[in-house]
C-alpha cells in the first residue's frame, strides 16, 4: 500500500515553528512514499502588490527568508510541490518590473527555491498522485466559506477528486451522482488547512476562520482513502493512536 501526505501552507518566515517541528518528526518516522507541499511554500511578503510603495518593500530579508524555506522544505522530506499564487509572486514581479530578467534562468522559481538540490519535482499543472485524484492550490476558481467545499468546487469543474490548500480551511466533501438507485460517480474534495503562525497573518486582522491540519493518502491499487488530521493550538495532533508534539 501507498502512504502520501499533503502539507498545507506553510508561507515561510510565517510558519507556525512548533507544528512544523512537530509534523517533520512526524514524517520521519512514517517514511512517505511521497510528500506533497499544495504551495504557497514561501509567502515573498516583500515582493506583493500589496507591499509596492510601503516600507516592506525595501526590506532586504528575501534571501532569508528563500534559506529558511529550502532548510524547511528538506526536513519535511517535500518530494513535489505545487504552483500557487504567492510563489507566482516571483515571475508576476519580474514580469511587471523587468521583464528581461526572465531570461534569467536563476530566477526562475524552481531554481530560485534550489528545488534541484532538494530533489523536488515542481508541478504548474494539476498533480495525478493517485487514480483519479489530482492536487492543486485552489486559487483558480471562487472560495467557499465552509471547510471542504471549495475543493468540491475544483472536483465538480475539474470531474476529479481534489485535495488542494489556498483557503486555510481544513474539511472534506462529497457530491454523489445518481439516478433510478444506481450509483454513478461520487466525487471527493479535501482542504487541508495550513500551517502558519495566526498571530502573524496581520491581514485578517486577527479574525479567521483557518484550521491547522495536513492529510495522508493510502492507495491500494484504485482504491484511495484519505485521512485529515487536525492539530492542536500547541501544535500537537494525533495520527494512529499515536499523539506528537
Amino acid at each position: 500500500m501507498k502512504k502520501i501526505l499533503v502539507v498545507p501552507d506553510l508561507q515561510v518566515p510565517y510558519e507556525d515553528v512548533k507544528a512544523v517541528s512537530n509534523l517533520s518528526r512526524f514524517i520521519k518516522k512514517q517514511k512517505f512514499d511521497q510528500v506533497i507541499t499544495i504551495g504557497d511554500e514561501i509567502d515573498l511578503p516583500q515582493i506583493s502588490r500589496w507591499t509596492e510603495n510601503t516600507p516592506g518593500w525595501y526590506e532586504q530579508t528575501l534571501a532569508s527568508d528563500r534559506d529558511r524555506a529550502v532548510e524547511v522544505l528538506w526536513d519535511l522530506q517535500v518530494t513535489d510541490v505545487i504552483r500557487s499564487n504567492h510563489t507566482d509572486r516571483l515571475y508576476n514581479v519580474i514580469m511587471k518590473k523587468i521583464p528581461a530578467f526572465l531570461a534569467l534562468p536563476e530566477l526562475r522559481f524552481e531554481k530560485f527555491m534550489k528545488f534541484d538540490e532538494l530533489g523536488i519535482k515542481y508541478h504548474k499543472k494539476p498533480l495525478e498522485f493517485a487514480p483519479n485524484w489530482i492536487a492543486i492550490h485552489g486559487d483558480h476558481g471562487s472560495l467557499n466559506p465552509q471547510p471542504g467545499l471549495t475543493a468540491l468546487g475544483h472536483a465538480r469543474r475539474h470531474g476529479k477528486n481534489v485535495v488542494c490548500g489556498h483557503t486555510h480551511r481544513a474539511g472534506q466533501s462529497a457530491f454523489t451522482e445518481a439516478s433510478g438507485g444506481v450509483l454513478g460517480r461520487v466525487l471527493r474534495g479535501v482542504e487541508v488547512g495550513h500551517l502558519m503562525d495566526i498571530k502573524q497573518a496581520g491581514y485578517t486582522h486577527g479574525t479567521q476562520n483557518w484550521q491547522q491540519a495536513f492529510a495522508v493518502f493510502y492507495i491500494d491499487r484504485n482504491r484511495v482513502s484519505p485521512v485529515l488530521t487536525y492539530i492542536e493550538k500547541d501544535g500537537s495532533f494525533i495520527f494512529e493512536g499515536k499523539r506528537y508534539g
